[in-house]
Formats: C-alpha cells, sequence, structure tokens
C-alpha cells in the first residue's frame, strides 16, 4: 500500500450521506487519496475497471458482492471497509480466498440495537402493550395484577453475541435475574455480566421477556417455535431484534392466537415485509416496528467514525480492532 492509499467509496446513494458525514469524510480524505466521487454498485458493475488503481474500498448498504469476477479487476485492492453490520452477503469464499483484510462496523451497529432491544424489555417487563390493547379494546383500565415490573424480574436471551452481551451490560443496571442461552457461552463470558446459563427450554418456561439475538444460521432457521413457545409465562413478552426466520413464524401466529396474553414485539420477520396476508398484521398481540432497531438517521455515524478510526489504525502501521475473520463472518447474518 502507498503512504496515501487510493480510495473508493461504493454503496447506495441513499444512506451514504448518513454513513459517511462530512465530518467524517473529511477524516478520511485527510488518510486517502481518492479513485473518484462514490458511486453505487450498480455503476461499479457496469464499469468494474473503476476499482483498478483501488487500494482501500469503503462501502455500507448496498455494498458490492465481492466475488472473483469483481475482484480480478483490483488487482491492488488491500482492505475493505464496510460501515455496516453484517458482511456475510458480499463475502462469497473467492473473497477470503484471497486474504484480503475486511473491517465490519457491526460493533458500532449494535449500540441502538442493544438501545431498542433495553426499551422493549422494560416496556415487556411492564406488559405495556398488552395493557395498551386492553384499553383500547375495552375503553377501561384493567387490573394490573401479575405484572413482573423490573425488579427481580427475570429476562431470558437468545444467545450472547456482541448485541446480546451489549443488552446484557445494559440491564446490569437493573435488579433483574438475566438468564441466557448460548451453545457457545461459557461460565468465564456469563459470570462476569451476572448471566445464569439456562438450557433454551429454560429460557422460554422461566422468563417474563424472551430477546432474540440468534444469527440466521441453517441450525438456528425456525429455532424458536410452538414447543417453547406454548411454556411462555402468563403475560410474556417475545422480542426479536435478530432475523425473522429464526422463528417459525406459522407456529408463532398459531400461539399467539391462542394466547391473547402474551405479546410478540417483532422488529425483523421472513419475509420482510409479511405477506400481504399475514396474520401478523391483524393479531391484536403482535408489534411490528418493520426493522427499526439498527441505526437510522443520524445514529448511522457512527459506522462511519468507526471505520473512520480504523482507517487511522492502519495508516498508523496499528492493528485494526474490527477486522472479521472467516469463520465469524460465516457465524453471523
Amino acid at each position: 500500500m502507498t503512504s496515501t492509499p487510493i480510495g473508493l467509496i461504493v454503496m447506495e446513494e441513499r444512506r451514504r450521506h448518513y454513513v459517511y458525514p462530512d465530518h467524517v469524510m473529511d477524516r478520511l480524505s485527510s488518510m486517502v487519496t481518492w479513485a473518484g466521487p462514490a458511486i453505487t454498485a450498480e455503476r461499479l458493475l457496469a464499469e468494474p475497471d473503476l476499482l483498478g488503481d483501488v487500494e482501500v474500498l469503503f462501502t455500507g448498504w448496498g455494498a458490492p458482492v465481492l466475488d472473483a469476477e469483481l475482484l480480478d479487476h483490483a488487482p491492488r485492492l488491500t482492505h475493505v471497509f464496510v460501515a455496516a453490520g453484517s458482511i456475510r452477503a458480499m463475502t462469497p469464499p473467492e473473497f477470503w480466498d484471497r486474504g484480503i483484510p475486511i473491517v465490519s462496523a457491526a460493533a458500532a451497529n449494535a449500540i441502538p440495537v442493544a438501545e431498542f432491544a433495553l426499551a422493549q424489555i422494560l416496556l415487556g417487563l411492564k406488559q405495556a402493550h398488552r395493557i395498551s390493547r386492553q384499553i383500547r379494546s375495552a375503553h377501561v383500565y384493567p387490573p394490573k395484577e401479575g405484572i413482573a415490573g423490573a425488579y427481580r424480574s427475570r429476562v431470558g436471551l437468545l444467545s450472547l453475541g456482541a448485541i446480546g452481551q451489549l443488552v446484557a451490560r445494559h440491564l446490569s443496571n437493573f435488579e433483574l435475574r438475566v438468564s441466557a442461552y448460548d451453545p457457545h457461552a461459557t461460565r468465564g463470558m456469563a459470570d462476569p455480566l451476572g448471566i445464569e446459563l439456562a438450557t433454551f427450554e429454560e429460557v422460554f418456561a422461566t422468563s417474563d421477556v424472551v430477546s432474540i439475538h440468534t444469527p440466521l444460521l441453517v441450525e438456528t432457521m425456525g429455532l424458536v417455535d410452538k414447543r417453547v413457545l406454548t411454556t411462555m409465562k402468563e403475560g410474556a413478552t417475545l422480542i426479536n431484534t435478530a432475523r425473522g426466520a429464526v422463528v417459525h413464524e406459522p407456529d408463532l401466529i398459531d400461539v399467539l392466537s391462542q394466547r391473547p396474553d402474551l405479546t410478540a414485539v417483532l422488529d425483523v420477520t421472513w419475509p420482510e415485509p409479511p405477506a400481504a396476508d399475514s396474520a401478523l398484521y391483524s393479531l391484536p398481540n403482535v408489534v411490528l416496528t418493520g426493522h427499526l432497531a439498527g441505526a437510522h438517521g443520524p445514529e448511522c455515524a457512527r459506522m462511519g467514525e468507526l471505520v473512520a478510526d480504523e482507517m487511522a489504525r492502519l495508516a498508523q502501521g496499528a492493528s485494526m480492532l474490527h477486522t472479521v475473520e472467516r469463520l465469524d463472518a460465516e457465524m453471523r447474518a
């Protein structure tokens, strides 16, 4: 790499200025010589030779797929910086075979997701959505018996990846019992967070709120099904800010139809959005938030700032902190 590497931004135009606002661009421009103005992935596919001199590629939502054909047009490419979360869709096997380091801003995107999950967990412990729909339906204030509240109640987390751990840290500020199921978690990971490791079944049967943070893998497709949903406590809330397909939606719809005491807060669905005739739109105990949890508007700047920080470390010859290894990328979705 040259002392001042040649860079290019390739991502969707609609959100580029949120991800790479002026103050981030000023920092990057002090470290990079631009090959040209930012372009979209569609433009790059039409003119792949634009990558000919590029050494560092910056991207985000709407990233190009870095397959062999495209990479053949980028002989000088040494680093990729992604101001977004998952990089799985843009990194086919041939990308990893090239050994090009890639940075993901997933840690920055995790912040608003964890904040959203915390807010919904606290609302769930108060059964705020259930109470609200009962008031709207009956035009009276219902009894408040049976509401768990945020004191010594139990919150269950599915998976302790970056977001799950951040949610657990937020919950440590409250007098709550937090349990988690993650087949890869160890006591050394759970104990500092004040988490009790539990079985998959125990998390659903004992929690007042269950918050899903599970990546979408072959083995997690439809993981949350009728078998565990039917065991949820009276008045419990299920929150999904991970991936819609982790939940077996026909089972969820069936259980929610039979259990009006339960509430499902679904920030993600499968498909997304739900089909026009999906019962998720009409069930009163479903709250659809339309993929709101992740970074939006000014929140997106955190991801660009992380990318700029990593570029600064690279320029200074220091180790970058957010590079993603192939196995880790394949475990995220």
